[in-house]
């Protein structure tokens, strides 16, 4: 039973918060009802306006009427027309051409309806790639420069997130990069790869265009070259059946899914790094960590990312199934499942990486608790330099060796057992055996002498490969990014 009001309270029928929570105004405009039947609308004008260069008995006064009731749309009307036809395209024809009764006999003229459609659906996939790349750009800008300003921070690596050998605070930043800047060359080769389905007709054939042309097959060449050009592409298509093929769609939702992988590992790292408060993601200063208790900073920024990046790496799933049940030249079953899949991948892309960049632009880093973890795990790290300095100084591996076996595991002890600090290196200078090293202790434990070259690599990285990738995007690289919702 419906509820009462709900016609008339937006509020009370549900809405994507993909949409009204959380996507940009752009995204949501490329995948609104007004940017799809815009763009149907100047794709017959297109395809009329190569027909007339072509031969074609249209006029200049049909073109005029169809260029000036391009954004004239009529949705009331649209929508009563397609309850009653049961079929969009025609619901959109007949509102076309009420707007425009001079041009009403040649709106669609040859056409099937995939010639909208379709072609529809690839101007916005090309466009919705076109939003998230200087996004993504911005990303890898930000996180570049934090790499560059804690290139030489040592900090505690992680391997089976267990304490590993040291790296720097920069270094573990350029792994994330190094993801994204994959993530960039996939995207942009998707976007280049896409093709126009161009002037097709109903079974791929272009038939009904021989037809019109009187069987000049150069004219109808042509035409397919006029209206791809009109519409933004280099290429069409050179086959289709009624579609362009479905495996198109798994090309462009595979490299979002990729891109929400990464970004699903980055904010995982961010979020264990909350936990070990050595990096946090900006904290609002009226935000509010947790109803119950006060005190919490929770990462919800980088939880929000990874939650809806796992929304994004499933929907792949949906074109690879649709894409291999599409019988000969085309079934409608890929119609409803293609609205929802496609809209749903770049609006959820663009929400994480409008909020990645948020949580890149405000990242605070605790050098004196990383510095802490450090000093409770690098005395164990230490303990090869330390034999080698014995042997330089005239002592017996094997005995050093020993010696530190009984020690190390005596401060673990003291550690593990009753929660104490790490003694290993006071138990080394307590120890006469040790007295020949003494002095070098301190050179010996300097966290900076464990990283290898991170900060050169880091610099190496970011200047070779990095910097360049981003030089498309410079113009679009300024100003910070508010958080959603």
């Amino acid at each position: 039973m419906a509820t009462p009001g709900a016609e008339e309270d937006p509020l009370a029928r549900y809405r994507s918060p993909l949409v009204s929570r959380y996507a940009s105004p752009e995204m949501g405009f490329n995948f609104s009802e007004r940017k799809k039947f815009g763009t149907w609308r100047r794709l017959w004008l297109y395809l009329a306006q190569a027909e007339k260069s072509l031969g074609l008995p249209i006029t200049d006064e049909q073109i005029k009427e169809m260029e000036a009731n391009l954004d004239n749309i009529d949705f009331k009307m649209a929508a009563e027309e397609e309850k009653k036809l049961r079929h969009d395209v025609m619901a959109h024809v007949h509102t076309f051409a009420h707007c425009c009764p001079k041009a009403a006999a040649i709106i669609h003229l040859g056409a099937t309806s995939c010639y909208v459609g379709d072609n529809t659906d690839l101007i916005v996939l090309r466009d919705g790639f076109n939003l998230l790349l200087p996004k993504l750009a911005r990303v890898i800008s930000r996180l570049a420069d934090f790499a560059e300003k804690y290139a030489d921070m040592p900090t505690l690596g992680f391997t089976h997130y267990q304490p590993a050998q040291l790296t720097t605070v920069g270094k573990r930043c350029c792994l994330w990069i190094q993801d994204l800047c994959m993530d960039l060359q996939n995207l942009e080769r998707a976007r280049d790869d896409l093709r126009f389905r161009g002037v097709k007709g109903t079974t791929g054939t272009q038939a009904s265009f021989l037809q019109l042309f009187e069987g000049d097959h150069s004219k109808v060449e042509e035409l397919d070259r006029l209206v791809t050009a009109k519409a933004g592409f280099k290429r069409a298509y050179m086959v289709t059946g009624q579609t362009y093929s479905r495996k198109v769609d798994i090309e462009v939702l595979s490299v979002l899914a990729s891109l929400g992988a990464s970004i699903h590992k980055i904010c995982t790292d961010i979020r264990l790094l909350a936990n070990l408060k050595e990096i946090e993601e900006p904290f609002e200063k009226e935000q509010i960590g947790s109803s119950a208790m006060p005190y919490k900073r929770n990462p919800m920024r980088s939880e929000r990312c990874c939650s809806l990046a796992r929304h994004l790496m499933t929907l792949v799933l949906d074109p690879l199934q649709t894409a291999s049940v599409q019988w000969f030249e085309r079934t409608l079953d890929d119609s409803a499942n293609r609205r929802v899949c496609l809209a749903e991948a770049f609006l959820t892309a663009d929400i994480i990486l409008s909020t990645l960049q948020n949580i890149s632009e405000g990242l605070v880093v605790y050098p004196k608790v990383i510095e802490r973890r450090i000093r409770q795990e690098l005395p164990f790290m230490a303990t090869e330099n330390i034999i080698m300095a014995m042997v330089k100084a005239g002592g017996n591996r094997q005995d050093c060796h020993e010696k530190i076996r009984v020690l190390s595991q005596q401060a673990a002890a003291v550690v593990k057992q009753e929660g104490g600090d790490n003694d290993f290196i006071a138990r080394v200078c307590a120890d006469p055996y040790f007295s020949p090293i003494h002095k070098q202790l301190e050179s010996l434990l300097d966290p900076s002498s464990f990283t290898g070259r991170a900060p050169q690599q880091v610099a190496k990285f970011l200047k070779e490969e990095v910097r360049p990738a981003l030089v498309p995007y410079q113009s679009k690289m300024g100003g910070k990014i508010e958080l959603a919702l």
